[in-house]
């Protein structure tokens, strides 16, 4: 079967507006605080929503087979992403075997190699390969869980990020990553800030809950080893991407000087080599891919056998708040947990708030993948149309 078309779409999903009344509005939307590298300038906000660089809107990728049928994906990044997507990789694999994710993946990272084959190319490239999947698994009409092998458990077990921890146990979870509101810029008020963070989240799980904590590439080696002495009293099952992702010697110096608590990272690394290296040099602890920015499912796969072999974890980021996440989860071996991120209100229960029709959602600390074909989103062909690549420019007074 070839691919007839790949394109960048606009998804129009109909909302449902939830049953339920809100107790409040999330903490994730409206209060916590996160600190990216950019906050080293306090002009930038931390508000969820509000800071620059941190997603810049979802872009869906639709590939059309001969026979009329598709598959879709997702990455991030906007405009820029969408251009490469529509200019760059659909005119290269038009045309080609959609059942052949391995050599379309590979033409894909080798066309780029010249100008880049992470960053911005990872992200776009993300979003093709997942499309590619999802096409794959309703052309030969099963899950992609199957087309990796098969489920390794009947359940994936499932942890909250969230700063509403009161609601994320009340839903059933009993694990739980918080954010971070202090930047290596604010010295000890920072550390000081981050200990009484971590202290009341310890407090309100109580301690044989398993405890996350992810300052978002927001501090420096010197900062990351103070905040991680100070907080060693509360048992952290990991600390999360403490450094920008391009600082290997950095994370090679945290992870020997930090030994009581184990270092995870991986969302903002693209591509296989960016983990090749983290593995090689015993860097981390914990690999954290984000499908949707590290090189699609094909290469996640990738990336968690060069993990598996070194007898590392690998835990994607938010794999359990999407389609292809959750299929990843429920077939690979050393990816013992999933992450759910809590962006929703409380009081609203979570099976009124599915972002993508068709997608499970957690229920007591635990998702099981949809046993349909592909993905098994419920996406009808009325809700996709054509991305609008001058909607950006107009957004920008650019003629």
């Amino acid at each position: 079967m070839k691919i007839k078309q790949i394109r960048v779409v606009e998804l129009d999903i109909p909302v449902t507006p939830p049953k339920s009344k809100p107790t409040r509005p999330a903490a994730n939307k409206v209060s916590a605080r996160r600190a990216l590298p950019i906050n080293y300038y306090p002009e930038f906000a931390t508000e969820f929503g509000k800071m620059p660089g941190a997603g810049a809107g979802d872009v869906w990728v639709q590939v059309i087979a001969e026979d009329g049928t598709f598959g879709l994906g997702a990455c991030s990044y906007g405009e820029p992403v969408a251009a490469l997507i529509d200019y760059h990789y659909a005119p290269l694999l038009e045309g080609r075997d959609a059942l052949a994710t391995e050599l379309l993946n590979d033409l894909m990272w080798r066309s780029v190699q010249n100008y880049g084959a992470s960053g911005l190319a990872t992200v776009a490239r993300s979003g093709v390969d997942l499309a590619l999947w999802d096409l794959k698994g309703k052309l030969l009409d099963v899950p992609v869980y199957s087309l990796l092998g098969g489920p390794v458990r009947d359940k994936v077990p499932v942890y909250a990020t969230s700063d509403d921890l009161d609601w994320s146990q009340e839903l059933g979870f009993k694990a739980f990553k918080i954010s971070n509101p202090a930047h290596y810029r604010m010295g000890l008020d920072g550390v000081n800030l981050a200990e009484e963070h971590i202290a009341k989240a310890r407090e309100q799980v109580g301690p044989n809950a398993e405890l996350m904590y992810n300052p978002v590439s927001s501090f420096n080696v010197e900062f990351a080893i103070r905040v991680a002495d100070r907080v060693r009293p509360y048992n952290l099952r990991w600390f999360e991407e403490p450094l920008i992702s391009s600082d290997l010697e950095g994370y090679v110096e945290l992870k020997k000087a930090v030994n009581w608590v184990p270092i995870a990272t991986g969302e903002h690394h693209h591509g296989r080599q960016a983990y090749r290296q983290l593995v090689e040099r015993r860097a981390v602890d914990i690999l954290q891919p984000d499908m949707k920015w590290s090189g699609g499912l094909t290469e996640v796969m990738k990336i968690y056998i060069i993990a598996e072999a070194a007898g590392l974890i690998t835990v994607p980021h938010t794999s359990a708040g999407t389609p292809w996440g959750q299929h990843f989860s429920a077939a690979a071996p050393e990816s013992p947990i999933a992450e759910y991120w809590m962006g929703s209100d409380p009081g609203i229960p979570l099976d009124e708030v599915c972002p993508i029709p068709g997608m499970p959602m957690p229920k007591d600390g635990f998702v099981t993948p949809s046993d349909a074909p592909g993905f098994g989103m419920e996406i009808k062909p009325e809700w996709i149309g054509p991305w609008d690549h001058t909607a950006a420019a107009r957004a920008r007074g650019i003629s």
